[in-house]
């Protein structure tokens, strides 16, 4: 278990020091893992920056993803979606709606403290509080791999092992610290795992000062 979010991303740094990284740069899925992507470049000597990506939930049960979609429209949908009771093809459309609506909120708020990050020939570390299905990671590498980055790496404290190979298969690297069988929550695997607000996340973007360019 981890103390707390801080914690996690430390022991997830640890283990990507040592890799070779080219202009590093830490993306970000809002809210909490601002925090664990703040640490991370700190750490690793790597620029932060958010990608703004929202699951599509299930009607009756909103932790349950269904899907995702990202900044620039792309969507992932489950290959189970359509056997969640009360899914059909008007649900959907108003959820993308509901979503898409989110991401615009995000981007004005996110984007008037950070302009998107260049992502293209750079090693980009995605990352986020822990993964369950997945599907909000997958719509965010969907948008980032479009930009052509070097290498793309997903960096999250904990995720099972059934995740973290879906995700291996878009990506060029996954890490993670735990990987239990059995996920009931990402939330049991931290002793805080306190709600972070939209001013915590932009305060942590706020704050992070992007490493110099070395001297050519």
């Amino acid at each position: 278990m981890f103390k707390d979010r801080e914690d996690a991303a430390r022991q997830l740094a640890a283990r990507l020091k040592g890799r070779p990284l080219k202009d590093p740069l830490v993306l970000a899925i809002p809210r909490g893992g601002v925090v664990t992507g703040a640490v991370l470049a700190r750490e690793l000597g790597a620029e932060l920056d958010v990608v703004l990506a929202r699951k599509l939930r299930a009607r009756y049960d909103p932790e349950l993803a269904i899907g995702a979609i990202g900044e620039d429209g792309e969507e992932y949908l489950a290959r189970f979606a359509y056997s969640v009771i009360g899914i059909d093809d008007d649900y959907l459309v108003q959820e993308r709606a509901h979503q898409i609506a989110e991401i615009e909120r995000r981007k004005q708020r996110f984007r008037a403290v950070r302009p998107a990050a260049a992502i293209a020939g750079r090693s980009v570390i995605v990352t986020d509080d822990g993964v369950a299905t997945g599907a909000t990671m997958l719509a965010a590498l969907h948008v980032i791999r479009a930009k052509q980055p070097h290498e793309l790496i997903v960096a999250v404290p904990v995720g099972p092992p059934d995740t973290l190979e879906t995700l291996a298969r878009h990506c060029d690297h996954v890490e993670s610290v735990l990987k239990p069988d059995w996920l009931g929550g990402i939330s049991g695997f931290y002793g805080d795992f306190t709600q972070v607000e939209d001013e915590e996340a932009l305060r942590l973007l706020r704050d992070h000062q992007p490493p110099r360019a070395a001297p050519q």
